[in-house]
């Protein structure tokens, strides 16, 4: 009898507990949006516009000097963007400006991988397409989000700047998260 009485408690309670475990969609949905909270920060959209140059700063104004990516997002001759961008963030003594910031690997993004103005829906579906996202498989986009230097740097990008929110191990958790439960997108 008690074997049965539980077997019915559970039964009863099957709808109840599957209602209360959220679905691996639902799960890569939620990593992405908090995923999307550094995505759409200014610290990756200032490097992944919608135009070929750069904005900066926190209002993601026009990059001063005017500075196009060129054809390899590393500038135009005469205008290099390790010009000013060195390999690490450089302290100025100005008012308005700090530092100008700085990673060995510093570049614009390339056109296809431009963002700035979208959805975090259209983010997801392009961050997914190796046309659009560098040639990346999903396990080569968690290699590049969760380890390299110069995603990391938008946690350190250098005085009178705000680093993105949180920190790069725990965006790699995210994303790790947003792959492992089906890289769910939202509209």
């Amino acid at each position: 009898m008690r074997i049965w009485l539980a077997l019915a408690i559970a039964l009863l309670l099957a709808p109840t507990m599957a209602r209360a475990a959220p679905s691996a969609q639902a799960r890569s949905l939620a990593a992405f949006a908090q995923m999307g909270q550094v995505l759409q920060s200014p610290r990756c959209l200032n490097c992944h516009p919608a135009g070929s140059s750069p904005t900066q700063g926190e209002a993601m104004l026009a990059h001063l000097p005017a500075a196009p990516g060129g054809a390899d997002g590393h500038g135009i001759p005469g205008l290099p963007c390790a010009a000013c961008h060195q390999a690490a963030n450089t302290p100025v003594s100005g008012e308005r400006i700090r530092s100008v910031p700085g990673n060995p690997k510093w570049a614009l993004a390339p056109p296809q991988m431009a963002w700035q103005g979208k959805t975090l829906g259209q983010i997801c579906r392009q961050l997914k397409d190796p046309a659009r996202n560098g040639g990346r498989s999903l396990e080569a986009l968690w290699r590049h989000m969760a380890h390299d230097d110069l995603v990391g740097w938008g946690w350190s990008p250098g005085e009178g700047r705000r680093p993105a929110p949180g920190s790069q191990a725990v965006f790699g958790k995210l994303a790790r998260t947003w792959i492992d439960t089906g890289a769910a997108c939202p509209p």
